[in-house]
């Protein structure tokens, strides 16, 4: 029987999990890659008026934005790599464009905000259909163009995003999205596309909520108010569930929660094993909001600051008194006495156009991190000499880390980019400070030929999501494949155990950054291995102080033989759930399907 009362049958929806924890609550559905807030309703003949005023104010604000970003581009990189800007222009300019969103505000009386959406609507299937890649990729420069519009739409009428909370379902996060979301009241996420690495992940494991992505057509199932349950550690979302389901899970939610909070109280608390070993817990951070979680979770330092995060989500490119500004104040807001910052990672999932405008066939391997600084040495020297400058007068020891490093000659020439910076900074009689060169270990070539550095580095730190990536020929980010890109494969086990050992023989310190750090299973093996520093995102540093305190070095070394015997991933896995259920049973709830 249907009618008024009768309730939508729970849906279940596998992906992939990519921050633990559970939270039920209701949907907050973005149906575009523009984070905006639409009005709903139809428009009286004035409001369209007062409507369409506001777009077209919001488009020559957004010309002007174009025209700048296309002389200073051209300017500090380079005349071609700035085109995209004038091009962006020219389409904004075109006003076949813009009467479309015109004729949306006055023919159906829609809000400015919601005509942009419609016509990019409109616009989506005409350019899939589209034979020509070149052509279809032109949907990304009319999205571009969208959300500069937006920007300018929301600056005159204040409409943010204040009233998102619970939990946000959207096709994707982009990097200029997570700083609006900072502070917003999200309680958990759910997107479309995407995998663990994702800029959505980054943003919720960073605050500590659950969230799961690669959800194909959750969008065409879900309104926002539905109920969901978000299980991050199983990868999976219900869909308006039954009463038993919502109460189990509103069960699971509760003791999540407290786990948590029992969990921060230990903030103040050195990490310290079983048998007093000092342990150095860091955190990832992307921002100046992430800087202050490291500090809330008790983290003992910063062991990676995502410096491309700044460059993706300006609207061209940060010149270097901005940069200097930014660091600066991440550097404030950090505790402990150890800042690590790297060097722009851009390429493969991160895309800065004017930067990345070739197509490439595998952008992972491909033109990316330090070979794309190498290719614009402007940008590259500009960035060294702002966090030179930013590193002047600090009380911490600021550590620069240089990423996707492959050959000996690459890092030379780095020390050689770092050492002209600070030769004009003499000649300028700018102020600089001391700095510590590191090497990103995620390279295969890198690990396996890891001495052939170690006499011009000062420190290493593995970068494990791009490692382990690369030594299993596996897309951590793509559903066909990503079983195989596994931490806990016997290969990469070995790789890892051999650089912790080269670095541990040579005095060499070095740190972790990546994923495996927040694993229990994969830490006790690390911890194993003689690895006493790690990097993480913020939320996860009580709960991994917690492990330390209930593990020994003879325990974890003993473990680490077995594991390493082994032949499967499977195989290591299951005795790792094993052990952490004596080890530290309360944890299991960390790990992610």
């Amino acid at each position: 029987m249907t009618g008024h009362n009768s309730m939508p049958h729970q849906a279940v929806r596998r992906g992939i999990a990519v921050s633990p924890g559970v939270v039920v609550a209701k949907a907050y559905c973005i149906h575009e890659t523009t984070i905006t807030t639409l009005e709903s309703g139809v428009l009286g003949d004035e409001q369209a008026l007062a409507e369409l005023a506001r777009f077209n104010e919001a488009r020559e604000r957004t010309l002007t934005d174009l025209r700048t970003a296309h002389q200073k581009v051209a300017d500090q990189v380079g005349h071609q790599e700035a085109e995209i800007f004038g091009s962006h222009a020219a389409i904004l300019g075109d006003e076949s464009f813009s009467n479309q969103v015109r004729r949306y505000i006055l023919a159906e009386h829609q809000a400015a905000d919601t005509a942009l959406q419609s016509v990019l609507r409109d616009y989506s299937p005409v350019f899939a259909a589209i034979k020509s890649e070149y052509l279809r990729e032109r949907m990304a420069d009319l999205r571009d163009i969208a959300r500069r519009l937006q920007k300018h739409l929301s600056s005159t009428t204040g409409a943010h995003l204040d009233e998102v909370s619970g939990i946000l379902v959207v096709d994707e996060l982009l990097p200029s999205d997570l700083i609006p979301l900072d502070q917003r009241n999200i309680q958990g996420v759910v997107t479309e596309t995407g995998g663990r690495t994702s800029h959505a992940a980054i943003l919720a494991r960073s605050r500590g909520i659950p969230a799961v992505s690669g959800v194909a057509g959750i969008l065409s199932q879900v309104q926002t108010g539905a109920t969901l349950i978000v299980d991050g550690h199983e990868g999976v979302v219900y869909i308006n569930p039954d009463r038993e389901t919502e109460r189990a899970y509103r069960k699971l939610q509760r003791e999540f929660l407290h786990l948590k909070h029992e969990l921060v109280a230990n903030r103040d608390r050195p990490a310290l094993s079983a048998d007093n070993q000092p342990i150095e817990l860091l955190a990832n951070v992307s921002s100046q909001a992430d800087a202050r979680s490291a500090a809330d979770f008790g983290a003992a330092g910063i062991g990676l600051f995502r410096t491309e995060y700044l460059f993706l989500a300006h609207p061209d490119i940060p010149d270097e008194e901005e940069q200097v500004e930014v660091y600066q104040s991440v550097i404030a807001a950090s505790p402990g006495e150890v800042f690590t910052i790297r060097t722009i990672d851009l390429g493969g999932d991160k895309i800065v156009s004017f930067l990345s405008h070739y197509a490439e066939p595998n952008p992972f391997m491909g033109w990316r991190s330090i070979r794309l600084c190498f290719e614009y040495p402007g940008v590259f020297i500009r960035q060294i000499r702002a966090i030179l400058r930013a590193a002047a007068g600090q009380d911490k020891e600021i550590r620069l880390l240089f990423p996707m490093v492959t050959t000996r000659s690459e890092m030379l020439q780095i020390r050689q980019i770092v050492n002209k910076a600070r030769r004009q900074l003499d000649e300028e009689s700018s102020e600089y400070g001391d700095i510590r060169l590191g090497l990103m270990v995620e390279v295969p070539a890198a690990a396996i030929a890891l001495d052939a550095f170690l006499d011009i580095v000062d420190y290493v730190s593995i970068g494990s999501n791009d490692l382990v990536q690369y030594l299993t020929a596996a897309d951590r980010d793509n559903p066909k494949v990503n079983h195989l890109c596994q931490p806990l494969t016997p290969a990469v086990l070995r790789v890892l155990a051999d650089v912790i050992a080269t670095c541990r023989n040579a005095n060499m310190p070095v740190t972790l950054c990546g994923e495996m750090a927040t694993s229990p299973g994969a830490f006790v093996l690390l911890f194993g291995m003689g690895l006493r520093s790690y990097s993480m995102s913020p939320a996860f540093v009580p709960a991994i102080k917690e492990l330390v305190a209930h593990l020994t070095e003879e325990r974890c070394k003993s473990i680490l033989e077995r594991a390493l015997r082994m032949k499967t991933a499977r195989q290591v896995t299951r005795l790792m759930d094993q052990q952490l259920k004596t080890l530290s049973p309360d944890l299991a709830v960390l790990e992610m399907a």
